[in-house]
């Protein structure tokens, strides 16, 4: 894994070899579906064949551009992690932007997984396995997990020097708050099917930092 460092936007950013080649249709494909089990079943709770079956293709050809399943369970995380990553871009990007702005779009994806009735955040779900996961898959959730929190630090900050935010406790402790909750709120919702947990935990949330 390589080293981590911290880009102009406050996002923890990992050292990484250049980007390997586009992937064709067919591994695309199969990492939206790998995704999707890992999220509504877990890591453990998913084959091959699953994937095979959904899209109505041999396992060979699985194997072809994932030779095993840690390969593709590093694949569908590093995916998800730089969508997420070139969002928090986007978001920070725009400087004129209210900070509670910046958080509302950043909630959206964990409010689209609220939207269905079973997904959560990959490295959510992926989090709830992690002795069983392989070195280098729980690496890049942790990696994950503190890139957010450091993120969320910084737009707190942010907030909290521009006048917009009262923390009550420092951005960091905040921070930990805030990305604990979402991520807890999707699981419990998931268990309970109250269609309501996310909302509310955002609503207290958003209202723990208005002066």
């Amino acid at each position: 894994m390589g080293k981590a460092r911290t880009s102009a936007s406050g996002l923890i950013k990992r050292d990484t070899n250049p980007a390997p080649a586009l992937r064709s249709e067919t591994a695309e494909k199969i990492l939206d579906v790998a995704e999707r089990l890992i999220q509504t079943r877990g890591c453990s709770a998913f084959s091959y064949q699953d994937i095979a079956d959904a899209l109505k293709i041999k396992k060979a050809s699985i194997h072809y551009h994932f030779e095993s399943k840690t390969d593709l369970v590093i694949a569908v995380i590093d995916r998800y992690s730089e969508r997420f990553d070139e969002a928090l871009k986007n978001i920070t990007r725009d400087e004129s932007a209210t900070s509670m702005a910046m958080l509302e779009r950043y909630v959206e994806p964990y409010a689209a997984f609220a939207a269905t009735p079973d997904r959560v955040c990959l490295c959510g779900a992926l989090s709830g396995e992690m002795p069983a996961l392989p070195r280098a898959a729980r690496e890049r959730v942790a990696f994950f997990f503190k890139s957010h929190q450091q993120w969320l630090t910084q737009i707190l900050k942010r907030g909290a020097a521009r006048g917009e935010f009262k923390l009550a406790e420092s951005a960091a402790k905040i921070a930990r708050l805030f990305f604990g909750a979402l991520q807890g709120a999707l699981l419990i919702q998931r268990t309970t099917g109250d269609s309501s947990q996310l909302r509310d935990v955002i609503s207290a949330l958003k209202s723990q930092l208005r002066k």
